[in-house]
């Protein structure tokens, strides 16, 4: 009757280890591969600074949140940068022009909106992307381009909750621009839905332009 019952249990604790698997999975969209992908894509010529980093009442650039604790002691009470810190106030902060590389319309939790996707070059085959993540937003789209085919999943890592949740696409578009993918950019309209794991019937999407340089890793 033991032996049984074990039996039982393992094979519950399977099925559901299958089950839970199986929500993980995405859809493999088919690249529409284009010899010229059309569109807006104007928004590439945008640019921030990096995230904390911002223009101060004196005109300077500046830096506030996560800084190098060293600035501190290099600004007076009212934010400004003493003259004669300048120069290693800046050799401390990145004030580099970050250009915009996606534009989103996104239904996801704790979205709250990005400008930026890095493209990595794992191997001779496989690229992958993901949107970067801020103080507002915390779901990240993630692409995994091989071939022919790409893995669309939204990656959501909450401030409420432990670890990382994955939402498995169910389906979508993604036009690629051939000319430029050989030239080492990606360029891309899409077009995704998504698992939702609080409301199964309404799906999360998410849909946009993409314009970034694909990098070494």
């Amino acid at each position: 009757m033991i032996r049984k019952f074990t039996y039982f249990f393992l094979s519950l604790s399977l099925i559901s280890w299958q089950l839970t698997v199986k929500k993980i999975y995405s859809d493999q969209i088919n690249i529409q591969w284009s010899e010229h992908v059309s569109g807006d894509f104007s928004f590439k010529e945008n640019w921030d600074y990096p995230e904390g980093v911002y223009k101060n009442d004196f005109g300077q650039i500046s830096c506030e949140g996560l800084c190098p604790p060293e600035i501190d002691r290099m600004m007076n009470k009212k934010g400004k940068i003493f003259k004669d810190s300048l120069h290693a106030f800046y050799q401390l902060v990145d004030t580099s022009h970050q250009f915009h590389s996606i534009q989103s319309n996104v239904n996801a939790y704790e979205w709250a909106g990005t400008n930026f996707l890095s493209a990595i070059k794992k191997n001779t085959d496989t690229i992958v992307c993901h949107t970067h993540n801020n103080a507002a937003t915390h779901s990240s789209l993630k692409l995994t381009i091989t071939k022919n085919i790409c893995i669309p999943v939204i990656e959501l890592t909450s401030i409420s909750g432990p670890g990382t949740t994955t939402s498995a696409c169910q389906g979508g578009q993604i036009e690629i621009d051939k000319n430029l993918w050989n030239s080492g950019v990606l360029k891309a309209n899409f077009e995704f839905s998504f698992q939702d794991p609080e409301q199964p019937n309404v799906p999360l999407f998410w849909t946009g332009k993409i314009y970034a340089p694909i990098e070494n890793e």
